[in-house]
Order: C-alpha cells, then structure tokens, then sequence
C-alpha cells in the first residue's frame, strides 16, 4: 500500500516522492524476462519503438529514426509497452491506481509506457531534462510519472538525480526536453540522488529537473516510466496523425 496523502505532499513539494515497494519479486523476474524478450525479438508486438544506445556513452550520439536492429542487449529504450500484456499488468498495478486517480480525476489515459535500459557496460548519461513542452505534440503539459526500477539503481548505478522544487521553475524552454547548459548555470541548487531497490517506484512531476548517470556497478540497470494523462489531453502533432491514448483507468 502506498501512503497517498505523504507522497501527494512530497511530490506537490519537492516535484517528486519515493513510493517504496510496489512490485513484488514474482512479477519483477516476469517483466526483466519480458524485457529481455523484447529487445532479443523472441516477443514482438507492431508498433513498438526502439532505440539503440550510443556507442560513445553519449546522449547526444544515440541514433534516432532507426528503429529495431535486430537482437541485443544494448537498446536504450522500447516505448508503447502497452501493448505488451506484462508491462499493462504495471501500468494497471492497484497499489498505484488510488495516487494516480487523486492526481488525475476522472478517465486515466496513457501518454507513454517505456522502458530505459542502461546496459551492463555503463549505458549513457542522461542530462537533466524535463518530460514536458512542445516537443510532446499535447494539447496541455502532462504532470504525473511513475518510474519503477526493474533493477537495483544505486547512487552509482544509474539512479535518477533531481532538482528539489524545480517543477514550480516551469518550463526551461518552450520546447522542453533537454535542459540548455545557460539555462543549468543560471540556477545554483543542489541535486539530490534517489537511489532505489528493484521494484521500488517514485511519482515524479514532468517539470521536475532530472537525469541519470551511467551505471559504474558491472550491473545492467534497468528502468520502467509511465506518464499518465486525463482524458481531455489530446494529441497535437501535425506531421503524422495524431496519436490516439491508451485508456488505463476508465
């Protein structure tokens, strides 16, 4: 059971909570084993997304728009699990189901289902960002993440780092993403590592400064962040057609 009121308070503070123990270990080796599956295509769903780590260790480097490359270990990320029947047994998980109704009322949409991997050989450094702006194609910011480890993050092994407050700062740019480095050097704070234990979970704000290291520890590390939405979120893109929402909680 998660304490709802206490984590509602420390994220509505601090743009983020630790929600503690969510998954238990039966359902932790099923999704490390589906996940495994999935990026050495012994499972494939249509329409999931890859995206290959850089070779460099370097954010920046990752390659983009080419999708899956046949089996390995070393992805960065799979995005739409959804529609993998493991991973919408965590998206749908009832511990979380109260905190996310109390954020967001009414039907719960899904803006995206995704796991970070960082490989066994370090990965890549994420910089601090925020997971809002234009560069998301909604028609309003979301604000309610929840990231689950699948493995140990440890302080050197990849956990995630936050700004404290930084989520009422707004957006760093119209765009989002990505935190420009003037933009870093204009803010004097101090990062806070939340290191967890596989199966723990943190509810995180889209606004809230935050990024990740490589992993130092010869372990992989891997990393499950669902972004939940209400209903009236609509998709704004105009290249493609708009995307249409998964419903998690009618």
């Amino acid at each position: 059971m998660i304490d709802v009121t206490t984590a509602i308070a420390q994220y509505r503070e601090h743009g983020f909570a630790k929600l503690g123990q969510v998954v238990d270990d039966v359902m932790l080796e099923s999704l490390r084993a589906r996940s495994e599956a999935l990026m050495l295509g012994r499972v494939t769903w249509p329409g999931m997304f890859f995206q290959m780590d850089a070779t460099t260790g370097d954010y920046r480097d990752a390659p983009l728009g080419l999708g899956w490359q046949g089996p390995s270990l070393n992805y960065r990320k799979m995005e739409k699990l959804e529609l993998d029947d493991t991973f919408r047994a965590l998206i749908r998980h009832p511990a979380l189901e109260p905190l996310v109704r109390t954020l967001i009322p009414g039907r719960v949409t899904l803006y995206r289902a995704i796991v970070f991997n960082k490989a066994a050989g370090g990965g890549t450094e994420i910089p601090w960002h925020q997971d809002a702006g234009k560069l998301w194609g909604l028609s309003e910011n979301p604000e309610v993440q929840v990231w689950t480890a699948l493995d140990d993050a440890p302080e050197n092994g990849g956990c995630l780092e936050f700004v404290p407050g930084s989520h009422r700062w707004g957006l760093a740019t119209p765009l989002g993403g990505v935190v420009p480095d003037d933009r870093v050097a204009e803010r004097q704070f101090e990062p806070v590592a939340v290191p967890v234990k596989a199966g723990e979970s943190v509810l995180l704000h889209n606004f809230v400064w935050h990024r990740s290291g490589k992993t130092h520890t010869g372990h992989r590390r891997l990393g499950f962040s669902a972004c939940y939405l209400n209903d009236r979120v609509k998709c704004v893109r105009k290249k493609r057609a708009p995307r249409q929402f998964f419903e998690v909680f009618p």
